[in-house]
């Protein structure tokens, strides 16, 4: 590690007087999963082409961001963002998104759902059907279009089970697709990058964080976020256990209740399928100490998508999921 990063990870944020009630989390397994989270982005440039970051806007793409800073230095980062837009973004988080990138003078690529319907290549059965699913169409389309060979992502295995079966070098065969029973060995963080022609690979350098280690990174390092992790007040219905946003995309249902609530998104997504959370939370801190009483991973409180096998997230990264 060079003296410019060895500073840099030594820096005093993380020291820093913590609120009551956060002061008893040990921090410093911090360290420990930014500098393989690092080591990761950095063994992507070496070993990949043509690599590309995967940029929602969100909490984890954010937190990588910032570990690729660290990485490379700012201004530096050696591939481009690229954004798969279902246009059923929320706005706080598509604005946010070009903000941070031009931040970092970064280069982002936005590839709409939208325009795979034009081609053809996406059908909807009914205008109100959520686009989420058929993001894996234009991520394929846009893997074609700028040759890419690795993709970087930010899912984490607490995330869901699927998750949890992922190498953090995931292989993509020449469809695309993902099969958990051929993924390869990754021990002493030795990882296979041969690639045969069109095949890709999906890196996830935060795969061993958790929900925890997110938001208490994000306190640490001071990370700026979409204003909407954040409590505010939302129209909101209860629907199958969940709050569901009130929304042109989304309206109330014969005979729901619209009621007006304190909420914050614990992940951000389609609008069409990412439900709020009650919560008065308005600082990482305080999202910290929600975070440890929680009893249901994120995906699971948040997601109408994750609600049925149909739909289920094994059977979309077979697909081509992120």
């Amino acid at each position: 590690m060079t003296p410019t990063m060895t500073q840099s990870l030594s820096k005093t944020p993380h020291k820093q007087p913590e609120p009551s009630g956060v002061h008893t989390l040990s921090q410093s397994h911090l360290d420990g999963l930014e500098q393989e989270t690092i080591f990761i982005l950095r063994e992507v440039a070496a070993a990949f082409e043509r690599p590309a970051l995967l940029f929602s806007g969100g909490k984890d793409s954010l937190v990588m961001l910032r570990c690729a800073e660290k990485a490379f230095g700012v201004g530096r980062i050696p591939y481009p963002l690229l954004m798969i837009d279902t246009g059923h973004n929320f706005p706080e988080v598509t604005a946010f998104r070009d903000h941070r990138a031009q931040q970092l003078g970064a280069e982002l690529i936005v590839r709409s759902v939208e325009d795979s319907m034009a081609r053809g290549t996406v059908r909807l059965s009914r205008p109100d059907e959520s686009r989420n699913v058929h993001q894996s169409v234009t991520l394929l389309e846009a893997i074609e279009e700028f040759k890419f060979d690795a993709l970087i992502g930010g899912a984490r295995r607490d995330e869901e089970k699927a998750r949890a079966k992922e190498r953090i070098f995931s292989h993509r065969d020449s469809f695309g697709t993902w099969q958990p029973k051929s993924q390869r060995p990754e021990l002493w963080t030795l990882f296979n990058t041969q690639l045969h022609p069109q095949e890709h690979f999906r890196v996830f350098p935060i795969s061993n964080w958790t929900e925890l280690d997110v938001w208490q990174y994000i306190a640490r390092e001071h990370i700026e976020l979409p204003s909407i992790y954040y409590t505010h007040e939302r129209d909101v219905v209860e629907r199958r256990g969940l709050m569901v946003p009130v929304t042109s995309l989304t309206p109330a249902l014969a005979g729901e209740e619209i009621q007006r609530k304190n909420v914050r998104f614990r992940t951000v997504g389609d609008i069409t399928c990412t439900c709020p959370v009650l919560s008065t939370a308005a600082s990482p801190e305080e999202i910290v100490i929600e975070t440890l009483s929680a009893h249901v991973s994120e995906r699971g409180a948040t997601r109408m998508d994750d609600q049925t096998s149909e739909a289920s997230m094994e059977k979309r990264k077979k697909d081509g999921y992120f």
